[in-house]
């Protein structure tokens, strides 16, 4: 079954964003937890989580897929940057137990010229200040598409922040399409190799969701700018590939691409038909 949907404003609340996802023929989504741009998150209603989470299991929805804002850099040469990255962890992993069970993504960060071994370094010692046995939350790296100083461009980066976390079963890896295919993994015409490289550096059993988005740039080009849905140069093709290959079946796909609603509606429609028919 392919388990598809799109990132939701979270202003409206939980119910909403349910409710929005099911109008779209979505089975799951991925919401910010906070202003993208960082600052205080937005107060939770138990009585919306606890309507959501009927609304959720009546009808059968996947993991939620929940995405830390983008200005958290867990590994910036300021301190001051890398304790807003702990608190706003540290409360979201708090407010993530309000819908326990579920997944929270963020972009690894980028060293800012300290190089790749003291990044890896620092985010992996701000995870193992974060993650505690109790959590139901599972932390997510997210694949980057290696722009400047980014860390998360190569599967080896990623194994290392894994390897350097003592809470082992609360981290895995969201994979991107965009930003993999620009990192230089050619998922176009070598996915069993790119997926079989992951499996051997990482580990697929780490692979916990993925976003689906095309690519206004060509592989390698480590620049991360997201297209629509087959107008990129991924291609329907190779995204339909991509969601069909019996090693990704079954996870979270969630779509990042530029629309509104109508436009995720049309393409979560054009994904379905291509799952079905692969």
């Amino acid at each position: 079954m392919l388990h598809i949907g799109c990132h939701l404003s979270s202003v409206k609340g939980f119910e909403h964003m349910g409710k929005e996802a099911l109008g779209i023929k979505a089975d799951t989504f991925q919401f910010f937890t906070r202003n993208p741009r960082g600052g205080k998150a937005k107060d939770i209603d138990p009585e919306d989580v606890k309507k959501f989470i009927t609304l959720a299991e009546q009808n059968h929805f996947a993991k939620l897929v929940a995405h830390a804002p983008y200005t958290l850099n867990p590994c910036s040469a300021a301190e001051k940057v890398r304790n807003f990255a702990f608190m706003a962890m540290e409360d979201d992993m708090k407010r993530m137990e309000y819908i326990p069970g579920n997944y929270y993504n963020f972009h690894p960060g980028s060293h800012v010229g300290q190089g790749v071994e003291k990044g890896i370094e620092l985010i992996t010692e701000l995870l193992n200040r974060i993650i505690t046995p109790q959590q139901s939350t599972v932390i997510l790296l997210e694949t980057m598409a290696g722009k400047g100083s980014e860390i998360g461009g190569r599967f080896e980066e990623l194994k290392a922040i894994i390897d350097g976390v003592e809470i082992s079963d609360k981290i895995g890896v969201c994979m991107d399409t965009c930003h993999v295919s620009d990192a230089g993994y050619d998922i176009i015409n070598d996915l069993d190799g790119v997926l079989e490289e992951f499996d051997r550096i990482v580990g697929l059993e780490r692979l916990h969701a993925l976003h689906i988005n095309d690519s206004l740039n060509p592989a390698g080009s480590h620049k991360d700018r997201h297209a629509k849905i087959g107008e990129g140069h991924l291609g329907l093709d190779a995204i339909t590939r991509f969601i069909n290959h019996p090693e990704l079946k079954g996870l979270p796909c969630i779509l990042e691409t530029p629309n509104d609603l109508d436009g995720y509606a049309r393409e979560i429609e054009m994904l379905r038909a291509g799952y079905a028919a692969g």
